[in-house]
């Protein structure tokens, strides 16, 4: 779903009319993590998630969080739910067997890195995962799911959106509220640029640290590129603004959901207005993880990894756990 435009602007009229809503949900949340301590699989599990809804950079700090642990000597496996895959799990991905439309765009992607697992029990996931050898569990999202106990926190935000309008869903994006869900926290990582990072303030009881996403070098001279742009991510827009950023000339635009699937109409179209444009399909890794083996040589993806100011604290935190 595309996010509703008011859910990150200071709170209006549907904010107001939606809050008493939002503060169920609030409590919904909170009814379902009072007194659940989680299962303890055996490795330690480190959660990213966020405290709101759609994109705020997960992927890539899982992507970055399971390098560093790769770098110190450690054998990280990643649990996700699958979120747009078929399979229930629990199942190992394979990239060679599996596709988006089984296990998810996520779990496609970070298979490149590390042993990825799906599972819509994490606790069950999590068991498998021990038993075939993990040294510590990275969770993708699940950071209000009470299934699993966490033996480190990291909630991701998104430097330029903040926590949108301070409210829960549906009046506004947050999961829980920023207080109850910072208390939970280890530390905290706000993603984006310089500017969106000064404009960010955070009242949190832990470390903050603060990343940007970064164009992985390809060799590839984006300058004056004649491009297609799509992208069915949280936030499209970040992935339009890096091209610009990289030189490329839009043709055109394309926002879809995200994980929306690449239909054969949809391909068909995009191919067609490629064509009738005069411009290269250019895509993010993740979208490109969704759309099918025969179609991806017509398509440019471009990858992004985060880059920490610091690595400090959380290399205190993997310390902390002897990682």
């Amino acid at each position: 779903m595309h996010t509703p435009g008011f859910w990150n602007r200071p709170a209006g009229w549907q904010a107001h009319l939606l809050a008493p809503l939002g503060r169920l949900y609030a409590a919904g949340t909170a009814r379902r993590l009072a007194g659940r301590e989680g299962v303890r699989p055996g490795p330690p599990v480190i959660c990213v998630g966020n405290l709101t809804a759609g994109g705020t950079g997960k992927t890539p700090t899982v992507t970055a969080l399971v390098q560093r642990l790769l770098a110190r000597g450690r054998a990280p496996m990643i649990l996700s739910r699958g979120h747009g895959g078929s399979l229930a799990g629990p199942v190992q991905v394979d990239a060679r067997r599996h596709t988006a439309a089984e296990v998810g765009d996520e779990p496609l992607l970070l298979s490149a890195f590390a042993p990825a697992w799906i599972s819509r029990d994490r606790a069950a996931g999590a068991r498998a995962m021990a038993g075939a050898g993990a040294e510590v569990i990275v969770m993708d999202d699940g950071f209000q799911n009470p299934d699993l106990h966490k033996d480190l926190s990291i909630v991701v935000v998104d430097a330029a959106r903040g926590f949108g309008n301070g409210h829960c869903i549906p009046a506004g994006p947050l999961r829980e509220p920023v207080a109850v869900g910072l208390a939970r926290a280890d530390l905290v990582l706000s993603i984006g640029d310089a500017a969106a990072q000064a404009a960010l303030a955070i009242t949190a009881p832990v470390p903050r640290l603060k990343g940007a996403l970064v164009p992985l070098p390809t060799g590839m001279d984006w300058r004056g590129l004649r491009v297609l742009a799509v992208a069915g991510i949280g936030h499209p827009q970040k992935f339009f603004d890096t091209l610009r950023g990289l030189g490329a000339e839009i043709a055109r635009a394309e926002p879809l959901e995200d994980h929306q699937p690449y239909t054969p109409q949809l391909l068909t179209r995009l191919s067609a207005e490629a064509k009738l444009l005069g411009a290269q399909i250019v895509t993010t890794e993740k979208d490109a993880a969704r759309m099918p083996a025969g179609f991806r040589p017509q398509v440019l993806a471009l990858p992004v990894r985060l880059e920490l100011d610091d690595w400090g604290p959380l290399d205190a935190a993997l310390d902390t756990l002897g990682l």
